[in-house]
């Protein structure tokens, strides 16, 4: 056993044992813990979009560049801090619906071309054979049970129920994949305990 003597390594211990805590119930160690993870999470992103958004997108350009169209989107982002008042509160709307439109209008054409099109391309396309003929059924029975304009009843309502199977497997599979990610880090978090802190393992 060879126990590390870097204070760092025992303060990240600690607080690792802090959140393991929360398997015996809330208590204030895990609280103590989690705030604090919270905290420090809010001021690095808070210092993150300060350098990387506040200073090259709005103060380089206003003060360096003279381009002042730039008060424009800022308006609109002060907008968002009338939340915290009542009367005012409704100015709110106009930021989120900017931003639901934008995103709604970039991303729904993309998802399109990079997954709807490319996987129908990719299915269509490749050599016959078990796989790929398994994988060209489920995109298209999954594609059909997402067909709402006609009533899943007769062979099409079979077809459709072939691509719930589908779907389901798939969900299994990300569920799966969660858990296996979970695990991982379960297992890392072990090994640094036993291994950097307690000199337990090799």
């Amino acid at each position: 056993m060879n126990i590390s003597t870097n204070v760092w390594v025992w303060i990240a211990s600690g607080f690792t044992l802090c959140i393991y805590s929360f398997l015996y119930g809330d208590n204030p160690f895990y609280r103590f813990a989690e705030y604090l993870f919270v905290g420090v999470s809010v001021g690095w992103a808070m210092a993150v979009v300060w350098y990387n958004s506040v200073i090259p997108k709005i103060w380089t350009p206003l003060a360096e560049n003279n381009q002042y169209w730039v008060v424009l989107p800022c308006l609109l982002g002060v907008l968002v801090f009338s939340l915290f008042t009542k009367k005012q509160s409704w100015l709110v709307r106009w930021p989120i619906a900017f931003v639901m439109g934008a995103s709604a209008g970039i991303a729904v054409p993309v998802d399109f071309q990079g997954y709807i099109f490319e996987q129908l391309q990719g299915s269509m396309l490749t050599v016959l054979n078990v796989s790929n003929a398994v994988a060209f059924i489920g995109v298209v029975t999954t594609l059909l049970y997402f067909y709402f304009s006609k009533e899943h009843k007769g062979v099409f309502g079979r077809f459709a129920g072939v691509g719930i199977w589908f779907i389901m497997v798939a969900f299994g599979a990300s569920f799966g994949y969660t858990v296996m990610a979970r695990i991982s880090l379960l297992i890392g978090r072990m090994q640094f305990l036993l291994h950097d802190w307690l000199g337990i393992i090799e």
